[in-house]
């Protein structure tokens, strides 16, 4: 794949995986490494990022003007890609992952290829807690919902207090940014933020650390370029879980 210029895939199949929330599927693999993204163009609509849920799927929530023309489209519809980019996630030995709502999407196929031992999946509600059954499969899975319609009910993070972070090498996290920020908060209780690995999202305009709107305070750091994933112990003392910034750069408190 080249980073300048999509390459345009066909749509093979779509999977209504909840209410919001679908996997499509392409006619084109792409080596990736579970993390990377892709810039997804929905032709005379947008580009936007999306994490590879697949070699050959991306999973998108429908939330905004691009995910919902990308909900508009069919099986035989084609959509551009650029990419992967990123770093994705590094694991070694015990692998601890924890993912909140569409943020699962990353660490599936961190899952599927046997690189984790235990998943902690939480969601708003039963309907919500995508892809469960496969990660049943090749994990020992926890659950969590905030209405209690299954697993246990409240947060993902409350599950954290049944097990010990320091018994893993990596804690692998991807969700709402609020979420990230309490399991970096129970890892530095725990003297293990390096062992956190979170994937961040923001605002992307090239997606090849040119245009500088994904940086984030106050090293500088491009999520586009230098992550979008990145250790606990470069995050604890940034923006991470305080603000992020919009389309014109300013503030938007989280």
């Amino acid at each position: 794949m080249r980073e300048q210029m999509p390459i345009g895939v066909t749509i093979t199949r779509i999977t209504e995986e909840s209410p919001s929330i679908r996997t499509f599927t392409f006619d084109q693999e792409i080596p990736f490494n579970p993390g990377q993204f892709v810039m997804v163009w929905v032709p005379g609509v947008d580009e936007i990022p999306m994490a590879l849920s697949a070699t050959d799927a991306i999973t998108v929530q429908k939330v905004g003007d691009a995910t919902a023309a990308l909900f508009s489209l069919g099986v035989g519809d084609q959509i551009g890609i650029r990419g992967p980019f990123g770093n994705g996630f590094a694991v070694t030995g015990r692998t601890l992952a924890v993912g909140g709502g569409i943020g699962v999407s990353p660490l599936h196929p961190l899952a599927t290829a046997g690189l984790v031992d235990v998943f902690l999946l939480g969601a708003r509600s039963a309907e919500d807690l995508i892809f469960a059954d496969r990660l049943a499969e090749t994990t020992t899975l926890f659950t969590a919902t905030d209405d209690g319609s299954a697993g246990h009910h409240g947060f993902v993070t409350d599950l954290l207090g049944r097990i010990d972070p320091i018994d893993f090498d990596h804690i692998c996290v991807c969700g709402p940014e609020v979420m990230m920020r309490a399991v970096l908060g129970i890892l530095e209780r725990h003297g293990c933020t390096d062992r956190g690995q979170f994937s961040l999202h923001r605002y992307m305009k090239c997606g090849i650390g040119i245009c500088g709107s994904c940086c984030t305070d106050p090293g500088g750091l491009r999520v586009c370029r230098d992550g979008p994933v990145f250790t606990g112990d470069r995050l604890i003392a940034s923006e991470f879980g305080h603000y992020t910034r919009d389309a014109s750069g300013q503030r938007k408190n989280l």
